[in-house]
C-alpha cells in the first residue's frame, strides 16, 4: 500500500536544501523533541527551554520515561556487543546521569521489568534465527535476528535541528523507524518523532524511509504492556511534522513568548517556572 501511494520527493529529506524542507531560520538549532513535543498546547515550553533557559522540574514520569528509554537501549546494545551487564549498577548510574535527586521506587522497579523483558526478547530472537539458520555464524545471527540501531546518533543540521540527535531504534533492514512512548494514552502527534528522525535518516544517508512505529509502554499494576503504532510516514504527516518545526523556530529566533496555555497537563515539569 505504502509503494502505491507514495511520497512527494519535495518532501524526501535529500531535499533538505529547497523549500518547504528548508529551515526559513537558519541560524536557529532545536531539538528533536521540542519540534515534535504538544505537550504544552501554546508551546511555550520551548520558549522556557531556548530562550529562558529553564532546565524544569523532573517528576516521576518523566524519571519513568528517560530511565526506560536507557534500559532498552542499554539491554539491546549490550546484547549485541556480547557483554553481561548488572542492572543495579546500571540503574544507580542511571540515576547520576539524569541527575534525579528523588528516589522514586516504582521507577526502578518498572525498569527491571522492562530490563527483563528486553533481555528475554533478545534471547527469544537469537535463539530462533540460529536455529532457522544453522551454518550462519553468530555475528550473522545477530544481524538479521536484531537489526537494529538503538539510539542511533546523528545530526540534524541540515534540518534546522540540533547537530546531536539520538533515534530510539532504526530496522535497516526493514527501513522502520521506532519511537518508544511510556504513555497510557495513544496521541496522533506521537507519529510527528518517527516522523522527524525518518526525514532526517532521509537527509544524511539520502534512502526513502516511509515506515514508522511508535512503541507505547504502559503498567498495569505489575505487568507490564507493550503496544504498537505502525503506520506510513505519508505527506501530510510530513507536512504536519515541517509545519510545527517552523513554529517552533519562529519562536526561538524571534525569542516570541507565546503566552499560558487556558490549561497544563497536571505533570507539567515547567509549571514552577510557567506559572510562578
Amino acid at each position: 500500500m505504502a509503494r502505491e501511494v507514495g511520497v512527494s520527493d519535495e518532501l524526501r529529506g535529500w531535499n533538505w536544501f529547497k523549500s518547504p524542507l528548508k529551515p526559513y531560520y537558519s541560524d536557529v538549532k532545536i531539538p528533536m523533541y521540542l519540534a515534535c513535543s504538544k505537550y504544552c498546547p501554546t508551546n511555550r515550553d520551548v520558549f522556557l527551554v531556548m530562550v529562558e533557559g529553564e532546565k524544569g522540574h523532573i517528576n516521576e514520569r518523566v524519571a519513568l520515561g528517560s530511565a526506560v528509554h536507557r534500559a532498552v537501549g542499554k539491554v539491546i546494545n549490550s546484547f549485541l556487543d556480547g557483554k553481561e551487564v548488572a542492572f543495579e549498577s546500571w540503574y544507580e548510574e542511571t540515576l547520576r546521569e539524569l541527575r534525579v535527586k528523588q528516589r522514586f521506587e516504582v521507577v526502578k522497579e518498572r525498569c527491571r521489568v522492562v530490563w527483563n523483558y528486553t533481555y528475554v526478547n533478545c534471547r527469544s530472537r537469537l535463539l530462533s534465527r540460529m536455529s532457522e539458520q544453522p551454518y550462519s555464524s553468530l555475528r550473522d545471527s545477530l544481524a538479521t535476528s536484531i537489526p537494529f540501531l538503538v539510539e542511533h546518533r546523528v545530526t540534524g543540521g541540515l534540518l534546522g535541528l540540533s547537530g546531536f540527535l539520538s533515534i530510539d531504534c532504526y530496522d535497516y533492514l526493514r527501513g522502520i523507524v521506532y519511537d518508544l512512548k511510556v504513555a497510557d494514552v495513544r496521541e496522533e502527534w506521537f507519529r510527528l518523532y518517527p516522523t522527524g528522525y525518518a526525514i532526517v535518516l532521509e537527509s544524511i544517508y539520502e534512502i526513502p524511509v516511509d515506515i514508522g512505529c511508535t512503541v507505547y509502554v504502559r503498567f498495569q499494576g505489575g505487568k507490564l504492556v507493550v503496544l504498537k503504532d505502525l503506520f506510513f510516514i505519508n505527506d501530510d504527516l510530513r507536512s504536519w511534522w515541517i509545519e510545527e518545526r517552523d513554529k517552533k523556530l519562529e519562536i526561538v529566533a524571534q525569542r516570541k513568548d507565546p503566552g499560558l496555555p487556558k490549561e497544563c497537563t497536571l505533570d507539567c515539569i515547567y509549571k514552577g517556572v510557567c506559572r510562578c
